[in-house]
Order: structure tokens, then sequence, then C-alpha cells
């Protein structure tokens, strides 16, 4: 383990990443000098516990056990009286005690000005410690160019032929010594076609890249990849032969380092974890090894784990057949047949795909040759034992004597071409038209094979779609035939019955789903009797309002076919317009047209929304509900009477206009039909007429009601069952005491502000107590509403309207009741049933 001179950059040690002449940097145990970035440190350190030898080093500060270079590897400093300074000459040194007034390390660069006091040494964000000379900040020496055992990114390896520098790197002697190792990661300088070598000592390789094709080392595949972590640059000019490598992301701390184990590898920091993991490594497979089937062998990875990995090339045999079958040791190689002697005019070549090219130091770089130039090349020289292309398409490569180090690589290689004689070439190609025609014939079977299966399949598919599928639709249809079926049929004229959902829009339950979201509880609208209401948005942007009914739901079912039956055939722009509805998987839903603004009660009892209602529109809102229930009772194909006419069943678009809906307890009347009874009475407190409420009995002037309590509401912005004095227990007694006092205008909203016209609200008022009146043969038509909304005529007194809730407690204010009536001698029973 590492004992870096790094105290957590603490507040006492040296921040600056520049030394200079008057700023050297002690060997004290806590000051070191940071790149500006706060990547790197460069200070003293002691590789190992117990050492007492002291280095310069560069570390990443996120790791301090990771270095990445060393200054004075082969000559510590035995104690910490060491000093890393800048001297009269220019020079960045190392100076202690112990070595008296000679450094320990010194740079060794003559300064271009000729001045210690115009250099300056900065630690840079890349890892690179610069000696700058001059105002002109000539860089006359870098860490980047004497490595050690790390390659970075943005540092060159390779030859400066101009000057004759070469950059490699090399491994520590051990995990405790940074001293130079044996093993070394450089470019293979030998060859006309350098490429890139892991190798102890100078003849020992370990694994090497093979040359440069294009866009990476052909023994690299993975660099041709566009999604591959770094972008490396390859450069082979007459002034260098260099390779640098650059990051894709620079969020990804990436480093390869030759360690002392004799492995290459590329490392990746991690933050999940605070490691550095091995990315890839020179031993990753048994094929990297070099020349691991030994000279003509072939190493394939893709075999099985317990199998043989070596293969000889074309034309060639093991070299030590018990070696290679019983011990399974390819290293000795392959050797050519002894009956297939080269050099004869009918040579030929057999290609080996996928390969890595052999080693380069016995190949030739062919100039201005194309591949097939090349081919005649090679067959002209009787030591030529392969050929291939090279980068640049107008030259080739050769190889003579023995190819080694060869293997397959998956996805990446190049086409080899092996020289073989004749007779193994008139072999290989006659095997190979065997192979091409059991090929053609196992294609053959396929081909029967599968169009059988795929007969048989289409077979049955059909059989499926006509019988299982047919059923299924007509089943489907039988349920939602069933399910529409109005509960209260016989009050409908068959002219319009007949098939109410034969053009009525179905949708899919998977297309509800994915428009809510699977009903997700951020798209919920609102609750209610009948069960939830969500929005939704259609695959082509309109948005819709799903009313989903609740399983729990007693009354939902009667409900749900009253709105397909009804409204499906209801057509006005202040009705609520039902796109279609879903009867799928015990699931019932309706989708109506969406509107923003929601209900009218969200509106005229709320105390911010209720100011955007000025009197013009409130009077909107009164007329459009009244044209609305004057369509339903008798302007359309069909009477109907609302029965549940309230605030909250009153949507508003974006331009507030009234929308009215819910017409789940809707009832249809027959052309002569004025009124009907039931022992089943539905509504909501407050909005109920008396002689429905505690009789069964309604008409149309049930609406009415309905509607003069919801006119009121409107006006007076309050709720019938809110609370207001002693004698006045809901809005309609307010009105009545006010209309008798002469203070008809106490009722007006004062949110609504001054600027009303008197005489208009005043007569809208006095319409909403003709429709409350007690007595419904008093109350006027909603035609007639209509017409004293719009006309300023001379309207009748109104009588005493009803009280029919005088004492109970109207704290649910909008709660929806069912009420069973029954009749024994006379004597009436009322059961009230919240719904």
């Amino acid at each position: 383990m590492l004992i870096i001179c790094l105290l957590s950059q603490q507040l006492c040690c040296n921040s600056l990443d520049t030394i200079t002449v008057d700023n050297p940097l002690k060997d004290d145990g806590r000051s070191f000098i940071v790149s500006s970035g706060g990547i790197f440190g460069l200070g003293f350190f002691s590789p190992g516990k117990s050492s007492t030898n002291r280095y310069v080093g560069i570390w990443y500060l996120f790791s301090n056990q990771t270095v990445v270079w060393v200054a004075n590897r082969d000559n510590p400093v035995p104690d910490s009286s060491g000093v890393l300074s800048l001297d009269g000459t220019g020079n960045l040194v190392i100076l202690s005690s112990s070595s008296g007034s000679d450094p320990v390390w010194s740079t060794n660069v003559n300064s271009t000005s000729g001045s210690g006091n115009q250099v300056s040494c900065q630690l840079l964000d890349t890892g690179n410690l610069k000696l700058v000379d001059g105002e002109e900040e000539t860089v006359v020496w870098q860490s980047f160019d004497h490595p050690t055992d790390t390659w970075l990114p943005f540092m060159k390896l390779g030859l400066d032929r101009k000057t004759g520098l070469n950059r490699f790197i090399t491994s520590w002697k051990s995990k405790d010594d940074p001293g130079t190792g044996e093993f070394s990661y450089q470019i293979d300088l030998i060859s006309a076609l350098p490429e890139m070598i892991f190798q102890q000592g100078i003849t020992n390789r370990i694994w090497r890249t093979g040359p440069w094709m294009g866009r990476g080392w052909v023994g690299v595949p993975q660099m041709a990849r566009t999604d591959f972590i770094f972008t490396t640059s390859f450069i082979n000019s007459p002034d260098e032969v260099s390779v640098t490598y650059v990051m894709s992301n620079d969020s990804i701390l990436t480093r390869v380092v030759a360690n002392e184990s004799g492995i290459l590898e590329r490392l990746t920091w991690k933050d999940s974890d605070r490691q550095w993991h091995a990315f890839w490594t020179s031993k990753t497979e048994e094929c990297d090894q070099y020349n691991h089937c030994g000279a003509f062998g072939n190493c394939d990875p893709q075999m099985t784990q317990s199998s043989f990995k070596c293969i000889c090339l074309p034309g060639f045999e093991p070299n030590s057949t018990t070696d290679w079958n019983t011990i399974r040791d390819g290293s000795d190689g392959c050797v050519r047949k002894k009956d297939r002697p080269v050099c004869g005019e009918a040579d030929g070549f057999i290609k080996v795909e996928q390969a890595k090219s052999p080693d380069t130091r016995v190949a030739r770089l062919n100039w201005n040759m194309g591949v097939e130039a090349c081919r005649e090349e090679c067959l002209n020289n009787c030591t030529c034992t392969a050929y291939a292309s090279a980068e640049d398409p107008d030259h080739c490569i050769t190889w003579h004597e023995e190819l080694l180090d060869i293997r397959l690589v998956q996805g990446g290689g190049q086409n080899l071409y092996v020289r073989v004689a004749a007779i193994e070439l008139a072999e290989y190609l006659k095997s190979q038209r065997s192979v091409k025609v059991r090929h053609k014939q196992q294609m053959v079977y396929i081909i029967v094979i599968f169009t059988s299966i795929a007969l048989a399949i289409g077979v049955l598919f059909m059989v499926y779609w006509f019988i299982i599928v047919k059923r299924r639709k007509e089943r489907k249809i039988k349920e939602r035939q069933i399910l529409l079926t109005p509960a209260d049929s016989s009050s409908i004229e068959p002219s319009t019955t007949g098939k109410p959902f034969e053009d009525f829009p179905f949708f899919e339950l998977s297309t509800i789903v994915a428009a809510t979201n699977n009903f997700s509880i951020s798209n919920k609208l609102g609750q209610g009797g009948f069960g939830s209401v969500y929005k939704g948005c259609l695959k082509d942007g309109v948005e819709i309002a799903v009313k989903r009914l609740a399983k729990s739901s007693h009354q939902g079912i009667e409900e749900f076919k009253n709105e397909v039956s009804l409204i499906a055939k209801l057509q006005h722009r202040n009705l609520v317009r039902l796109l279609g509805c879903c009867v799928e998987h015990h699931e019932k839903v309706l989708v109506y047209e969406y509107l923003p603004n929601k209900g009218l009660d969200s509106f005229i009892f709320d105390e911010e929304k209720c100011s955007q209602l000025n009197w013009e529109k409130r009077y909107n809102i009164i007329l459009g509900i009244a044209k609305g229930m004057v369509y339903l009772h008798q302007d359309s194909r069909l009477r109907i009477i609302h029965r549940d006419l309230k605030a909250s069943n009153v949507l508003l678009d974006n331009e507030l206009n009234p929308k009215i809906s819910d017409f789940g307890m809707a009832r249809i009347f027959k052309g002569n039909q004025n009124e009907a009874n039931t022992i089943r009475v539905v509504g909501t407190i407050g909005y109920m007429p008396p002689e429905y409420a505690m009789g069964g009995l309604y008409s149309i002037r049930s609406d009415v009601f309905s509607f003069g309590v919801v006119l009121l509401e409107v006006i007076s912005g309050r709720k019938n069952n809110s609370y207001y004095r002693e004698n006045t227990i809901n809005l309609i007694g307010h009105a009545w005491e006010k209309w008798k006092e002469g203070k008809t205008s106490d009722i007006i909203d004062s949110r609504m502000g001054d600027l009303w016209p008197n005489q208009e609200v005043l007569r809208c008022i006095h319409i909403g107590l003709l429709c409350v009146q007690e007595h419904a043969m008093d109350r006027p038509t909603m035609s007639e509403v209509v017409f004293m909304i719009c006309k300023d005529m001379s309207l009748p007194s109104p009588k005493q309207p009803a009280f029919i809730f005088n004492g109970q407690d109207m704290n649910a204010s909008d709660s929806s009741t069912s009420i069973k009536v029954n009749s024994i001698n006379n004597l009436s029973i009322t059961e009230i049933i919240a719904r």
C-alpha cells in the first residue's frame, strides 16, 4: 500500500498548480501542488508501509494510491530532506542534504531564455507536468515525454523521428518499488508496419495489437465500434510514428498500466464503489497470449472452454502430433505438409477470414501495389508465405518465412491469403463445393420444413380467426346488446329504440387504459356515486373524460344504460357530447368530450374563481342551461326528464359555456305523456321538487324546479343548502323573504361588483322564484322560461315556494339520494338510501 504525502487536501497544504524559483516544493510531510481542476496532485511520497525512500510523483487526488508518474523512479531520496525546485539554469531538480550539491534528479534541458527566473513548472488537469520558458511560454520539457508505467489520455507513445525521443511505458519493479521494471508497452519500430507490443525485456513478446488498419488496430476489433469509450489517433509520417487516445465521454476516467505482474490493462474509475475496474487486459482470452499456437498455427477463441483452441493454417499440420493431440499444447506450431511443397507454378492461396495479421517483423509493405498485384508478387517469390491488404488500398503486405501469432478476431481482423500447393488448393476447392452442395441441400430441407410449419400455422390461425375470434366477437356484441337495453325501454317509442348501439362507437379497453395511464390517480378528475372520472388523451391527441363504473356501485348499471341509450341520440351545444363507451372484461366505461373548467359548482361556490363570473357570463350560463333543458323537454326526438339537474352536473368549456351532463337518472316520455310516477326516487337534496321527493311524481316541471334552484345559486353565488339565518334554512327561503321585503338586490352576489343591469338581474331572480313554486302546475315550462329570460316583459307574481326539508340537517349539500316510497292503506313509508 502506498503512503502518499497527502492529508486529504488539508488547508495547510500548498494548493497552487505551479512551481517557480521563489516557490519550491519541500518534503515537509504535508505540501503538494494541485492541478487547477483539482484532479491531480504532485509531491513527495513513499511506496510501501515501511519504506523510507522518498519519490516525487503525480497521483489522482480522489485516489491517493494511484500514482501515474514518478520523477526519480530509479534514484530515490533516502530521507525527508528532499526539495523540488527550479535552479538557476531553468531546470526542475530534486535536491536533498544526503546528495550534497548534486541533484538527485534533473530535467536536463537548456532554457531558451538562458535564465531560470523566466521558467515555471505547472501541473495540468491532464496529469502532465510542463516546464515553460519565457513570456511566449515555450514548453521545454514535459512529463508526458518521459512516462513511467501509466499511459494517460492525450499522452503520446512512439518515436519523434526528428529528435529521436522514444516514448513508452515501463512497469514498476514491484508494488513497493517504482524503479524501472522488465515489462514495457511501446510501438514496434522494426517493421515497416508499426504495431503496439507488450513485452518482457527486449525479445520476449507477451501481446501485440497487430498493424493499424483504418480505424484501429487489426487485433482490437472493439476500436471499430462507434460506441467505443475512447478514440485513438495513429500517426506514421516522416516526422513521427505515434499513438494517442482521448475519451469519448469526458466524465469517464481511464488509464493504461503496464503492471509488475506482466499484465497490460486498461482501467476505468467508478464513483459508485470508488474503485478502478479492469475494462480490458492483455490476458482476457487464452488466444491473447503471443504466438499461443506457434508458427503457422491459428488460435480460435470460439472453441468451447474445454476444447483445444489451436488449428493449423491451410496446407499445414501439427509439428508435434503428440503435443497437439495428447497434452493439448500448440506452442510448437505447425509445419507444411510433407507431400505438399510450394514454389510450383500451380501454387495458390486459401483465404483465412477475420484473422489477426501475423507478426509484422517478417512482413514487407509493398508500395503502389494493389491486392491482385500483391498476389502475383507473392507467387513469384518462393519465400513468400502469405499476403493481405494494407490500410492504404494502393499498398499491400507480404509475409516471408514463418507466420507467427495468428488468431481469429470475431467481428474484426482481415482476410489473410495463405500460400498452398496446387494439390492442397484443389482439395480445398472440392471440399468447398461439397460444403456448398450440402449447404444447398440443408437449405432446401429447411425451406421445406419451415414452409410446412408456416402453412400449418396459417391454417390453424385461420381456424382460430374464423371460429374462436368470430364467436368471441359475437359474444361481445350480444353482451353489449343485453347491457345497453334501457331498463325502462317500455316507455320508449319503437322508432327511437331500434339498435341503439349499431352506429355507436365502442372503444377497446386497451385504448382507454393507455389514454388514462392505466386509470392513474394523477389523471383522476373526481368521484361520484357512479364511480370515478379520469382525464385521458387518445393517440391522435384528443383529450377525453372517462367515467368508469365502480364495481361496488348498485345503481351504476342502470345509469350506464341510460347514459348510452339517451345521450347518444342527443346533439345540442349545451349538452355534454358522449364520444363512445367500453364494455369489456367486466369494465363499463363512458367516454365524453373533455371540459377543462369542470363543474359550474367549482366556479360559483369558489371564492377566487367566482370573481371571474361577471353578470354577462352568469347570464349566458343561465340562458345556456335553459336552452339545453328546452331541447331535452321538447326539441329532441325524445322527451327526456333529467331528474338530477344541479350545479355540479353542469360543466363549463373553455369559454365558460354550460353543458348539461350526467343522464344516468334521466327518463324518456312518450310524445303525449306529461308525467310519470315511480317508487324509486333518485336525485339530490335541495334540487328535488316536493311532488317528486314526497310522492315519486315527476314531469318536465320537476326539472323546472331544479333549474330554478341552479338559477338562484348562479346569481347569489351560494348553495341552496347553505345556512342563512334562523327562519330561512336555505337559499329558496332566503330569496323569498327578500322578495317579500322588497330587498331582492340583497340576494345578488357581491363578488360581481357594481356594474350589472339591475332590471335584468332582478327579472332573473323573479323567474327563479317562479320556477321553485310549491305546486308543479304553477311553474312555467322551460320554453316559457327562455322566453321570459330573453324578453323584457311583465311577469306574474310568484307564489309560496317549496320548503320540503325544513328543520333537517343540510350539511351534505350535494349528496345524491335514492328514496323508495311504499304506500300501504294510504300510509306512506319513505326509505332514503344515500348514493
